[in-house]
């Protein structure tokens, strides 16, 4: 089993690549695969509405960069790791472009991520930690994806890069959500012959301005 983690921090190994290693850890003593992709020094556009993957529906987005290399290693994966410094109270700026036009693809591309298991992890020097993460859940709850909990928010503090290794409380965090994505991993993969998996609906769509 794998997971791709998408590190979406200007800096390599700042503390929101800290925070993926602790929670990284955790699933590789489950025997769990975890590759870490660093998006946050990218440039990725925004999506541009172009509408391009509704008409293709071949996985793709139209601005043909590192987003379509990504969104292939999301399908093959069995789980998802985001993390994302705080920036404003928000996703960092490259992140969410990617998330944005990899989830949109994703999303009508008959669900590509729907069952899969998704988490978030957040660093922050001090305040913002909550909000961003609940931005991030946003993408994993729109593609009917599997989250798991650990046993507070998931959120580690620090400013300089290494300082979260001192959050006592982030680190049990980490461990903890780390193995309990291990274990719905495996429930999920066990489950899967035993218990037949809901019908996928396609979307309703409602709009109050006629």
């Amino acid at each position: 089993m794998k997971v791709v983690a998408f590190n979406g921090s200007p800096r390599r190994e700042g503390n929101t690549y800290q925070a993926i290693c602790m929670v990284a850890e955790e699933l590789e003593k489950a025997g769990i695969e975890t590759e870490i992709i660093h998006v946050g020094n990218k440039a990725i556009s925004g999506c541009i509405a172009c509408g391009k993957c509704i008409v293709n529906r071949d996985e793709r987005c139209a601005i043909d960069d590192e987003v379509n290399e990504w969104i292939q290693k999301m399908k093959s994966a069995d789980g998802i790791l985001f993390g994302s410094p705080v920036h404003f109270s928000g996703i960092a700026g490259n992140m969410k472009s990617f998330l944005d036009r990899a989830f949109y693809v994703c999303g009508v591309n008959k669900g590509l991520l729907r069952h899969k298991v998704g988490a978030a992890v957040v660093a922050v020097r001090r305040s913002g930690g909550v909000a961003t993460c609940d931005q991030l859940n946003h993408y994993i709850s729109y593609a009917e994806m599997l989250m798991p909990a650990s046993n507070y928010w998931n959120v580690i503090h620090g400013q300089k890069p290494g300082e979260v290794l001192q959050d006592e409380e982030g680190k049990q965090i980490m461990r903890l959500l780390g193995r309990n994505m291990a274990w719905l991993m495996k429930l999920v993969d066990k489950g899967e012959d035993l218990v037949p998996e809901p019908e996928a609906e396609k979307k309703t769509y409602t709009n109050f301005i006629r």
